[in-house]
């Protein structure tokens, strides 16, 4: 994930179309309000329909419930109360929380903020849910994440990926050219704290919102290069940064090559064009690279395959009651006519593994490199106000590819496996002739 996205990988816009709740009733005490309006949303957001994402490296629920908001003083006794019962917001809930909220405010001996209160409860019931890739967040965090989309964005210039089983964040990218780069960071460091906040187990998507910050500003970064076993503060300027998610170059027998680094908005044209200029000069066989992709957007992802694939069902979601939508299908109008390798790496996740999982599973092309990430499921937006100044990312379904295949929690098998050797992982700068697994892919799409 870069440092302009999201992390769990992939840049994740927050779309129009996004379901607004209504205008909710609160209850007394600082709390028991915040409870309430949560209520709402989550009732909203099961019935509206919102932007799916699906980005690693974190079901159209397909049901309703019962709006139901009430004033503290409407749940002691009588029909709303019952209602409450068997609802996440039930009435000894609100009890309590509103108890807390007066034990604060009467007997707490420190200030406190009462926005940060409300804002660590919000966040805190999504985190319980124990789910990578659901996550809250606040105004600042959302500014972060709506500025995904842009292509221009003031970071360092870094992807970042965090391991699923440890929760640790590594610098897997600091691109060519920029602060990240031109600070000495290396792939594969470790990411300790910024501006020294602890990190490790942090949603990705906060982490880089950490990262990110004003133009011409510093942000201290404390990393562990396990190469050297040892720990290091940088300080790394944050600039205007714009990295395209898709480079192409011809290389040495008419083989194409394609770098996509995520799947934006732009990325299908930009692909597309890629393709095709390679193919008005004559390419013969072509590889994509899909190393350290995070994801994205399935519409994306979709609009590619369906350019290359034959005709058939690539793409599908289930919910939590097994219900099937968003069912994408490839055309016969355009087919992948060459050999094509497609490289992965644990970093490959999401939409990502959509793309070479299809390539695999359509029988048109081979896989090299390292098993892919294993994300199988997708996330909606839902906004949290009035004003669409929070939202939720929730997991709201399964996701299937070509053949009927989940990928999630065993990603995709190469079905030639590479590692890349230790001294080309460690290279900010890598070139074509050091990179092995760029290697095996040549040599594996010439044998097809």
């Amino acid at each position: 994930m870069e440092d302009n996205f999201n992390w769990q990988g992939g840049r994740q816009p927050i779309y129009e179309n996004m379901p607004s709740p209504k205008k909710d009733r609160f209850g007394t005490g600082v709390l028991t309000g915040v409870l309430c309006t949560l209520a709402v949303v989550l009732v909203l957001g099961a019935a509206g329909i919102g932007a799916f994402i699906i980005t690693g490296v974190g079901k159209d629920t397909g049901g309703s419930r019962k709006e139901e908001t009430v004033k503290s003083s409407e749940v002691k006794t009588g029909e709303e109360s019952e209602e409450l019962e068997d609802n996440l917001l039930n009435v000894d809930l609100i009890s309590q929380t509103s108890m807390i909220a007066s034990y604060l405010e009467e007997n707490y001996l420190y200030e406190f903020d009462e926005e940060d209160v409300r804002t660590g409860m919000l966040k805190g019931l999504i985190d319980s849910l124990d789910d990578p890739y659901s996550q809250y967040f606040d105004e600042e965090e959302l500014a972060s994440f709506q500025d995904s989309t842009e292509g221009e964005y003031v970071g360092i210039g870094a992807a970042v990926t965090q391991e699923r089983s440890s929760g640790i964040v590594r610098i897997s990218r600091p691109y060519e050219g920029t602060p990240s780069a031109e600070a000495g960071l290396l792939p594969g460091d470790i990411l300790v704290s910024v501006n020294d906040t602890e990190v490790t187990g942090m949603d990705l998507n906060q982490v880089v919102s950490l990262i990110k910050g004003e133009e011409g500003t510093k942000v201290k970064l404390q990393i562990y290069r396990e190469t050297e076993e040892a720990y290091s503060d940088i300080q790394v300027e944050r600039r205007k940064v714009e990295i395209p998610t898709v480079n192409s170059e011809m290389l040495e027998g008419n083989i194409g090559y394609i770098q996509v680094t995520s799947f934006d908005r732009v990325t299908s044209d930009q692909f597309i064009q890629a393709y095709e200029n390679l193919d008005s000069q004559g390419m013969e066989r072509v590889i994509v690279d899909l190393r350290d992709n995070g994801g994205g957007l399935v519409d994306v992802v979709e609009e590619m395959l369906d350019y290359l694939l034959p005709e058939g069902v690539i793409f599908y979601a289930k919910d939590k009651h097994g219900n099937k939508s968003m069912e994408y299908t490839s055309d016969a109008e355009a087919a992948l006519d060459i050999p094509m390798v497609v490289l992965v790496n644990g970093n490959t996740a999401s939409a990502a593994e959509v793309f070479s999982g299809n390539i695999q599973e359509f029988g048109v092309g081979k896989v090299v490199g390292t098993t892919t990430y294993g994300k199988g499921v997708m996330q909606q937006m839902f906004y949290t106000n009035a004003q669409r100044t929070a939202a939720i990312k929730l997991t709201v379904a399964d996701y299937y590819i070509h053949s009927d295949k989940n990928i999630n929690g065993s990603g995709i098998t190469p079905d030639v496996e590479e590692v890349l050797n230790q001294e080309a992982a460690s290279t900010v700068v890598l070139q074509k002739e050091q990179d092995n697994q760029l290697q095996k892919a040549i040599e594996v799409v010439k044998g097809i």
